[in-house]
């Protein structure tokens, strides 16, 4: 399956643009959680017309940081809307593009115990029950994960059993074993080897986090930024972002 989508991508890209007449070096800051996707197409953008993407991945927070040092980018991709960034003038006006979603869910240890979140209570005693568990932390879904243990009235409890860090930690740490279970989205565990995903939080307290792009305000290069987020948009590039978890989604 993997072969056919990354001929699509290659097919898709082809018909989709053609070398530009000057070749610009792009600067693009990544979350984390895009990197398996992201690393699977951008190869096949700079091949299809010249361009060079020079990346940086972090987690969002350390990415916005960046952004309100000074530090020059192009394009931005985070785990979560950049709609905010556009109404403060941060990222170009029209420029906001949706790759796709995540929703939360539960992982493990390959054949470790498995435990019930088939409902909230039962989630909430699987918590509760665990001697330790990892979320992304200053990630996206960890600071979902943090708000909903506060809604669920557990956080003072739950809080002190959570081990996060940095982009790839949380996988790191439940395919080593070193936690009970990892609460968070699909894409940052991808790849990784020994972890099974069991599944989505109840539908009542899962949340869907959009996958988005936009142009800065101050890009060098803003026709080459947009040219980028143009093609991981075709329908091939959407196949590769699903196959690394992301569920479609339109704008």
């Amino acid at each position: 399956m993997k072969i056919a989508l990354l001929a699509a991508a290659s097919i898709g890209i082809s018909a989709f643009m053609t070398q530009p007449s000057s070749a610009a070096d792009i600067t693009v800051f990544a979350t984390g959680a895009s990197k398996r996707a992201y690393e699977t197409l951008a190869p096949q953008f700079e091949r299809a017309t010249g361009h060079k993407l020079v990346t940086t991945f972090a987690l969002p927070p350390d990415l916005i940081k960046k952004m309100e040092a000074g530090e020059p980018f192009d394009v931005m991709i985070l785990s979560y809307d950049v709609e905010n960034l556009i109404k403060q003038g941060k990222l170009a006006a029209g420029s906001r593009t949706v790759f796709g979603r995540i929703g939360i869910g539960v992982a493990v240890t390959q054949g470790a115990p498995k435990p019930d979140f088939s409902t909230v209570e039962a989630f909430k005693r699987s918590l509760l029950n665990a001697k330790s568990i990892a979320t992304s932390g200053e990630g996206s879904s960890g600071r979902y994960v943090a708000s909903l243990l506060v809604k669920l009235g557990i956080a003072d409890q739950i809080n002190p059993k959570i081990k996060s860090g940095g982009a790839g930690t949380s996988a790191k740490l439940v395919s080593q074993g070193e936690v009970d279970f990892v609460v968070s989205g699909l894409p940052p565990l991808l790849g990784t080897p020994n972890i099974e995903w069991l599944g989505y939080l109840p539908a009542e307290i899962n949340n869907w986090l959009a996958f988005t792009g936009g142009i800065n305000a101050k890009a060098r290069q803003p026709e080459a930024g947009r040219a980028l987020l143009n093609f991981l948009t075709t329908p091939a590039a959407i196949a590769v972002w699903k196959e690394n978890g992301l569920e479609p989604v339109g704008p």
